[in-house]
């Protein structure tokens, strides 16, 4: 008796286990950066966030797997509407837009843009300054948002040896 309800809390737990960030069915979409994965992109947080202000002002920028292949995604604010950005992570370009109209993304980006409206420094400002005072280190994301009132940008920096959190002030 005990055996029967032993085996589905088993099979409960290997499945959110799968599901967890890091697991094998995370790993397919949203996936973590590594540092290999990393050093293969040839254009840097920075040139990508310098790149989507073609599309609007830059509220977010993240490296991330997407499909099995690494990716620049930058969020955009132009005119009251958000913008995902896809900037190609070899050549610099501007591969893919796509209007964020709902979801979690919507209210990610609205969080930001208002951050973002109270800076007086750019995201990109903020990623050179974390990058240039961590030496071998590289951006792999950069969010702002409000701390008491204040614009701050967060970015994660990784080099070889593994991640580090940098906060930056944007007033």
């Amino acid at each position: 008796m005990e055996r029967k309800r032993t085996i589905p809390v088993i099979a409960a737990v290997v499945g959110l286990l799968l599901l967890a960030p890091g697991g094998r069915a995370a790993e397919k979409e949203g996936a973590e950066v590594d540092w290999k994965a990393l050093q293969a992109a040839k254009v840097s947080l920075e040139k990508g966030l310098t790149a989507a202000e073609r599309q609007g002002k830059p509220i977010s920028a993240k490296f991330e797997i997407e499909d099995g292949k690494l990716q620049l995604s930058v969020y955009t604010a132009k005119q009251d509407r958000f913008w995902e950005v896809i900037v190609d992570n070899t050549s610099g370009k501007i591969s893919k837009t796509e209007e964020i109209k709902e979801g979690e993304d919507l209210s990610a980006a609205r969080a930001q843009n208002e951050a973002m409206a109270k800076a007086k420094k750019s995201l990109r400002s903020a990623v050179e300054k974390a990058v240039s005072g961590n030496a071998g280190y590289r951006a792999i994301s950069v969010v702002p948002s409000l701390e008491g009132g204040r614009p701050v940008a967060k970015a994660v920096l990784e080099n070889a040896t593994g991640t580090k959190a940098v906060s930056e002030g944007l007033d």
